[in-house]
């Protein structure tokens, strides 16, 4: 199966600094068929007003990957760790046996950002936070493993079963991902793009439109115009 999740049709929250959009149910957008896609909990897509954002508050068991599209986030929380990550950066909280921070734009430009939870393999474990800088050119033409539970050479760990990817592909490039079968979900943040399943069945994604693959044993992804691509690749709930 592969599902085109269009942008337009995703759950919304505007609260002036922060214009949100949901690819699954969060805060006050509930929808039963879009709870979680594997152990792929959380993939919001938010816009942050400048010298504006999230207060403390806390978290608990669950692996929290933030991909920076644009402007930067600057983290700060109970355990000592403050950090910015702009860009081009992710960073990963495990929220573990339990955190408390905040995260503001502190820029002079708005901030974009893909918020991405993933339900961990382990309960209770210390709360962590890492930022890393990975060399952009290093995702021309394929994806690339950026935070991983599965020992990735360069990832940042993750306490789950599932690979966060990110790639670049110039119009007309092509990547194959092999997933066996495995719950995928991708979203272009920027660009557009086509992706091709091993049953044929083939969907067309615009900048910020999901799409929802399971059952193949790989897919092929072609850029129709210059492309920035994040992938989350995961294993089944039990």
């Amino acid at each position: 199966m592969i599902e085109l999740r269009p942008f337009d049709k995703l759950g919304k929250s505007d609260h002036g600094w922060l214009k949100a959009n949901f690819h699954f149910s969060f805060a006050d957008y509930r929808n039963q068929d879009r709870v979680h896609w594997g152990s792929l909990r959380v993939w919001n897509n938010d816009r942050i007003a400048p010298q504006s954002g999230f207060p403390p508050h806390p978290h608990r068991d669950m692996e929290i990957v933030t991909y920076v599209i644009k402007g930067a986030i600057t983290h700060k929380d109970h355990l000592g760790n403050e950090g910015r990550t702009e860009a081009g950066q992710i960073q990963v909280m495990s929220a573990g046996n339990g955190i408390q921070h905040a995260e503001y734009n502190m820029e002079q430009a708005e901030t974009e950002l893909f918020q991405i939870w993933i339900i961990p393999n382990k309960q209770g474990v210390p709360a962590r936070w890492e930022t890393v800088q990975f060399p952009a050119d290093a995702r021309d033409g394929k994806l690339v493993p950026l935070a991983s539970g599965r020992g990735d050479d360069g990832a940042i760990p993750l306490y789950a079963d599932g690979s966060l990817m990110a790639g670049t592909l110039k119009a007309g490039q092509s990547t194959r991902q092999t997933l066996n079968g495995k719950p995928t979900y991708l979203v272009p943040a920027k660009g557009r793009i086509e992706v091709r399943g091993s049953d044929g069945k083939v969907v067309t994604a615009n900048a910020r439109d999901g799409v929802a693959v399971v059952d193949q044993d790989e897919i092929e992804i072609v850029a129709l115009a210059d492309a920035e691509i994040v992938l989350v690749e995961s294993d089944r709930l039990n």
